[in-house]
């Protein structure tokens, strides 16, 4: 992701952020969520309190496929079917497990934030010179509550990636205040991002 994949006109409500927030999510379950198509539809369809018509919307299937697979008439989805059911049940399994998580890395625990990025903050010639890192920093429970408040609340990629970089300037370019308290760091060209709650 470059500062030009963030800075396009419309919002993105995907993206190496929010993909690495919904991976942290799912580590943290303790149960391995329904593997089969019909496990699954049963599943969405007690979170949905039995209303096909929900399940259908979000899996954008019609009606009756939902009953073909709650019944067990219908077993091997389509790949596109296949994917809807894995992320939708990923997505709902184990709520209060992840909400713990979210609450404990909010209040006191903060998060862990793995990335490989350019990051710039001097000029060039010195130490500082921007150039592509590999860091893990732990990060302040308070910066943790802005991005995950920002995720619950919808937020784009951009609005996260602000939201993060000046998570990770805090937790490992400006540690200890001094001269660098006033630090800006540049955070862009993201290669890959992890998160651990």
């Amino acid at each position: 992701m470059t500062d030009h994949d963030i800075q396009q006109g419309e919002p993105k409500r995907s993206g190496r952020i929010l993909e690495g927030l919904a991976r942290a999510e799912r580590a943290v379950v303790t149960r391995p969520a329904p593997k089969s198509a019909r496990a699954q539809m049963k599943f969405l369809l007690t979170r949905a309190k039995g209303s096909t018509r929900a399940v259908a919307e979000r899996l954008g299937v019609s009606r009756r496929t939902v009953e073909r697979y709650r019944s067990g008439a219908s077993t091997k989805p389509q790949k596109r079917l296949e994917a809807a059911l894995v992320e939708e049940t990923e997505s709902q399994w184990q709520p209060q497990v992840r909400a713990q998580a979210r609450q404990r890395a909010a209040s006191s625990a903060g998060l862990v934030i793995s990335c490989r990025a350019y990051f710039g903050l001097g000029p060039d010639g010195t130490s500082d010179a921007g150039r592509v890192r590999d860091l893990s920093v732990a990060v302040a429970p308070f910066h943790a509550a802005a991005i995950l408040a920002a995720q619950e609340a919808g937020a784009t990629e951009h609005e996260l990636h602000s939201l993060v970089a000046e998570a990770i300037a805090d937790a490992y370019f400006r540690q200890g205040g001094g001269g660098r308290a006033s630090l800006e760091v540049k955070f862009t060209d993201v290669e890959w991002l992890d998160f651990a709650f």
